[in-house]
């Protein structure tokens, strides 16, 4: 494998350097430094910047969304039966209206995987754990405790909001 091609996948590995790459905001010698790639860091460093030029500039994600809270999510297996109707529903978990004491935060409209990705990275930062997550036919759901919905809510509208 080539030295190029060796970078490109350490790269991969970490998906906030390469959006730092994509952004234009990469220090190469010092990202070179900390990649497990054999060879020397300088030439690492050119690997970076030459991957770094072949990246495209267009956004992530162009979303337009509506978003809402709902308050008192809980998950279905923790209530009885007459609890609401299910706001997100995730391998085995199912998160229900009048439930419990999560918040629910949903963006409807135009909207794809990388608008949850971006999502999930402005919480991340934020320091705002995540309950639950999806995104799908025009819908995108974060499940957060009470405490965090605010925060939830105004990071959500920033990333996908109009």
């Amino acid at each position: 494998m080539s030295l190029a091609a060796a970078t490109r996948d350490a790269v991969r590995e970490r998906p906030f350097l390469y959006d730092a790459l994509r952004a234009g905001v990469v220090n190469y010698t010092a990202a070179a430094r900390t990649l497990d790639v054999d060879g020397e860091t300088d030439a690492v460093a050119t690997a970076l910047r030459r991957y770094a030029e072949e990246l495209p500039d267009d956004p992530t994600h162009d979303s337009e969304a509506r978003v809402s809270m709902h308050s008192g999510l809980g998950r279905a297996d923790e209530v009885d039966d007459t609890a609401g109707s299910p706001l997100l529903v995730v391998g085995d978990a199912t998160f229900v209206d009048g439930a419990g004491s999560l918040t629910g935060i949903v963006a409807n409209g135009d909207l794809s995987p990388p608008a949850l990705a971006d999502v999930l990275g402005r919480l991340r930062a934020a320091d705002v754990p995540v309950e639950a997550a999806a995104v799908g036919d025009e819908t995108l759901a974060v499940v957060v405790e009470r405490r965090h919905g605010p925060d939830a809510l105004r990071i959500t509208e920033s990333a996908v909001g109009r």
